[in-house]
């Protein structure tokens, strides 16, 4: 019988109903998926030796024919054992299968068979043998053998289905599969990077083929995933993605917006009214590139990325003035309430003197207030509301929203940031991010977006002194703390919060709060802030400390991002080796805001291996952003860097965008230039590429179909 991949899963010989729907829990539904179920990783079982040969713990595979075989049961523990002796022209060994009473159905005397396993040791035959073997008839030596003798995928189980049950079927799918399957991957793409055949790389992925001797070297090279056949599927879950990506890109030019912006002498005036102080030459770049945009007649989709202090906010505050001076609304969203207080304090006081109107829209603001507000903003009347998730509440209704402004967008999901979008008629979007983010990471996670940089800090930052200690060293330490207390500066203490020891690591915050209070720093104020706290309570410590009436926040990681505190000069992180390389530089750029210098102690534990100090030691040798991130993406992957289960990342099959960045750009590239050649045929051809393009995408990666 011949299959082709869209044939269900549940029509393949040894499928049935019940393996089915084991497979499709899995989101296993077709032959396609079966076949695009990739090795968890392959193993080697070409090592054939006689019994003779065969060593203690070794895995080893022998051929041998059975001998004897039956099965019994234990006396005391009621256990089912089928037992077989087996042999080879250099000697015997005992086989032992615990609870697989059914084998004795499968083996009968004379059957050669292949059997690979741990050499483990029999006690009460004393002798070597193997319990619960992989095993292989030999029925004619013309089969090919699936399971031994050849270099094997090892798949995660799936639910009842073992790796050995699963690799049977997916050879029984290779074994019926059309020989002349259709390949979507464009000939010339397979001929540039010599790329198989869809056919031939299926056979490779899950049953490569190596040459006698040759197998250590193949091995090698699946395990780092550099195989033609893997390179391919690789290059496949990036170029759909990144296919999907450009159409959505391509669709904001194809479907002009509806609103007209323009930048007249008075929007100038009015933003040089309020600047506090002149830009730099990035700063213009930047505001530049994303004035074109609101000016234009596609929709803005604009990622902006700054190191921490790079003055982003300045920025977009530029481009909200310029959408307000044209009398239509913008929206701010920040992860935390404390972030968006911050942000509307800030642009209240920068806007003071003219008539707009800023409202704040977060979890605490209730009752009639919130109502009075979303009124407010339904009607007009508000030019500018700042808030938190709150935004996206479907009460909250906008008169003309024109620009949505994302803070520190890789803490959102991109559902977040499109359910905010929909507030308005496509309007334009900044995200912004003070992570510096590694381009593998931007590619994928902001391919459709257009970038903006600023590569420059505003003039008076003072550097940052970073100071690597252990915890002997705390004495030392705390006396560092105290020289810039007694200067009138203020400090930061952090405690890393992990959400599996979350109760631990609040109490240790707070009983390193109360100790550094009634012990190290007496005549200081010493205070705790912690995610648990109201927002009311949050807020009103952080006033505090802005006023300079606490000299000393105790805090786990709700002050990595957004806190200005320009009197604040010492950073104090305890077990710094639990934290991130990006969020250690995210803590260390809330100081140095001021015009002194100012100290990022890092406290270890201790130091488990010259790795672990090596990473904590880029942090003090550098204070780019990005040859950190880059460090922190490549030890950590992208799930931690980001930081958060909403980050919003694709789940590919094949790539990983750290070990396969070549293959990432290439897949951007490749992307371009089919989505150009799609575009210059016309009518009913092009409808029907483009219909393809997005279907398969929205297929694969339906998550960020809402991007």
């Amino acid at each position: 019988m011949s299959i082709r991949l869209d044939t269900p899963v549940q029509y393949l010989k040894g499928v049935g109903p019940r393996r089915a729907q084991i497979f499709s829990g899995a989101g296993i539904q077709s032959t396609g998926d079966l076949l695009r179920n990739r090795p968890a990783r392959y193993q080697d079982r070409t090592n054939f030796k006689l019994i003779r040969d065969l060593n203690l713990d070794e895995e080893a595979v022998i051929r041998c024919r059975v001998i004897v075989a039956g099965r019994y049961t234990t006396p005391i523990k009621r256990v089912q054992i089928f037992e077989m002796v087996v042999s080879d022209r250099s000697g015997s060994m005992p086989v032992k299968f615990f609870n697989q009473p059914y084998l004795e159905r499968v083996f009968r005397k004379e059957q050669e068979v292949i059997l690979f396993g741990t050499v483990r040791n029999d006690p009460y035959v004393n002798s070597i043998g193997l319990v619960n073997p992989d095993y292989e008839l030999i029925e004619s030596d013309a089969e090919p053998m699936v399971h031994t003798g050849r270099i094997v995928p090892i798949y995660r189980k799936l639910g009842q289905l073992t790796t050995k049950q699963i690799r049977q079927l997916v050879s029984q799918a290779l074994h019926d599969l059309d020989p002349n399957i259709e390949d979507t991957l464009p000939e010339e793409i397979k001929q540039k990077y010599g790329f198989p055949h869809l056919r031939v790389a299926l056979e490779q992925l899950h049953f490569p083929a190596a040459s006698p001797g040759q197998e250590p070297e193949l091995l090698k090279r699946l395990e780092t995933w550099r195989t033609p056949a893997q390179r391919r599927f690789i290059f496949e879950d990036f170029y759909s993605f990144q296919l999907g990506l450009q159409v959505l890109k391509k669709q904001r030019e194809i479907f002009p917006k509806k609103r007209h912006i323009r930048i007249y002498p008075s929007v100038r005036e009015t933003i040089k009214s309020v600047l506090p102080f002149h830009p730099t030459a990035a700063q213009k770049r930047v505001v530049k590139e994303i004035a074109d945009d609101l000016c234009s007649s596609k929709v803005m989709n604009r990622l902006l990325q700054g190191d921490v202090g790079s003055g982003k906010t300045i920025v977009a505050l530029q481009a909200i003035l310029v959408v307000i001076e044209n009398g239509f609304q913008a929206a701010l969203m920040a992860p935390t309430e404390i972030l968006a207080s911050q942000h509307y304090e800030r642009i209240s006081a920068y806007l003071a003197k003219t008539r707009y109107r800023i409202g704040l829209l977060t979890s605490s603001v209730k009752g009639a207030a919130r109502k009075h507000l979303l009124t407010a903003v339904q009607e007009g009347k508000i030019n500018l509301l700042i808030g938190t998730h709150a935004l996206i509440q479907k009460k909250v209704t906008f008169k003309d929203l024109a620009l949505v402004v994302v803070d520190e967008q890789h803490r959102f999901g991109v559902l977040q940031r499109s359910l905010l979008s929909q507030k308005g008629d496509r309007p334009d979007t900044l995200v912004m991010t003070a992570t510096p983010i590694p381009r593998s990471l931007a590619l994928t996670l902001y391919g459709d977006l257009d970038l903006s940089v600023i590569d420059e800090m505003p003039p008076g930052r003072q550097p940052v002194h970073t100071i690597l200690k252990t915890s002997r060293n705390r004495k030392e330490v705390y006396a560092l703390v105290a020289e810039e207390l007694e200067k009138g500066r203020q400090a930061f203490v952090v405690y890393p919060l992990i959400e599996e020891s979350e109760k631990i690591d609040l109490k240790a915050a707070t009983e390193m709060a109360e100790h550094l209070r009634t012990e190290v720093f007496k005549n200081y104020t010493v205070e705790l802030l912690h995610g648990r706290l109201k927002a009311d309570v949050k807020e009103e410590l952080m006033q505090r400390f802005k006023s300079g009436e606490t000299q000393i926040l105790v805090s786990t990681t709700v002050i990595e991002v957004g806190i200005d505190i320009p009197n604040a000069s010492v950073m104090l992180i305890e077990h710094a080796e639990r934290f991130g390389l990006s969020q250690l530089h995210q803590l260390r750029g809330r100081i140095g805001r001021g015009a002194y210098l100012s100290y990022c102690i890092l406290i270890a534990d201790r130091f488990g291996s010259r790795e672990a100090f090596e990473r904590l030691d880029i942090m003090r040798k550098t204070s780019d952003g990005f040859k950190i991130s880059e460090k922190d993406l490549e030890l950590r992957g992208p799930g931690e860097f980001l930081g958060t289960r909403q980050s919003g990342m694709p789940e590919f099959i094949f790539g990983s965008i750290v070990r396969d960045r070549d293959l990432l750009a290439a897949a951007h590239s490749e992307a371009e230039t089919r989505l150009e050649q799609v575009l210059e045929v016309s009518g009913n051809q092009q409808s029907r590429a483009l219909k393809e393009i997005q279907q398969q995408w929205q297929k694969r990666f339906s998550l960020y179909g809402v991007g």
